[in-house]
């Protein structure tokens, strides 16, 4: 669907129709930069701004302020003023640095470095997976990981985790004997993503990302497929469907193709 304007209220919010697939925004007309995401499965205020260093455009950003379901139009428009109003003095709203807002320039790079894992996926969510349309299925797969797998790590400096790649790999084995190898390797592809976009905008991270730390478990690939010991018992079910010779015939001749193919 395409995005929308229009005046947001708790009960415009709650009639917006649900998108089949992927997500749009519904755009406030009474403050510009506030608006929902609307998804399959959740609504959420979001606010986007300039962020301006040294009296010029440095980059826009998104900020989530809260799921729709758990806070009225009138708390988060609210909210919104405040987060836009340091956006345009050059503050990140959810980055911080003992304890204040980090300004643009030396200190907004030191709080941009200092921002949690949460903070990173975050970002990860808004700027990549629900700007480029990922399903509710692939999103929620992420959000398993960095909030249910990695819940202790959520208010964890991600500069914390580059200097330190061995608790990485440690909760890597940790996982593989509690989770299970797919579970342990899926969430760790998660964590080098979400590491691979942070440091995007911001270079003091260091390169080397803590999942490469990981040694990953071997995967096998799934075998569903139809080996030559099959075919015997296949060609006498095809044999029986009496009623459809042309495709029979059809479907034998491309199987046999394949076979020579493969030979």
């Amino acid at each position: 669907m395409t995005d929308i304007r229009i005046a947001l209220s708790d009960k415009a919010i709650a009639q917006l129709p649900t998108p089949e697939d992927g997500w749009y925004l519904a755009r406030d007309t009474e403050l510009k930069g506030f608006f929902v995401v609307v998804g399959k499965r959740k609504r959420t205020f979001t606010v986007q701004g300039d962020l301006r260093q040294r009296g010029k455009r440095a980059s826009s950003i998104r900020v989530s302020i809260g799921d729709a379901s758990e806070l009225t139009t009138r708390a988060a428009r609210a909210i919104a003023r405040e987060y836009l109003a340091q956006i345009s003095k050059g503050q990140h709203p959810k980055e911080r640095l003992d304890g204040r807002a980090g300004q643009a320039g030396t200190e907004g790079n030191s709080a941009v470095a200092a921002a949690t894992l949460n903070q990173a996926w975050q970002r990860y969510l808004e700027a990549h997976l629900i700007r480029k349309g990922r399903s509710e299925k692939t999103i929620s797969g992420y959000r398993d990981h960095v909030e249910r797998i990695f819940s202790e790590w959520l208010d964890t400096p991600l500069l914390d985790l580059a200097n330190d790649p061995g608790r990485v790999a440690e909760k890597h084995d940790q996982l593989t004997k509690e989770n299970g190898p797919y579970m342990a390797n899926g969430s760790m592809r998660t964590l080098r993503a979400i590491y691979n976009h942070a440091r995007k905008t911001n270079r003091s991270l260091p390169p080397d990302n803590p999942a490469d730390a990981v040694d990953w478990n071997q995967e096998e690939r799934r075998n569903t497929g139809m080996g030559t010991g099959d075919l015997k018992g296949w060609f006498i079910e095809l044999a029986s469907l009496g009623s459809v010779g042309i495709h029979r015939e059809f479907i034998t001749a491309a199987v046999r193709w394949i076979m020579a193919a493969k030979l």
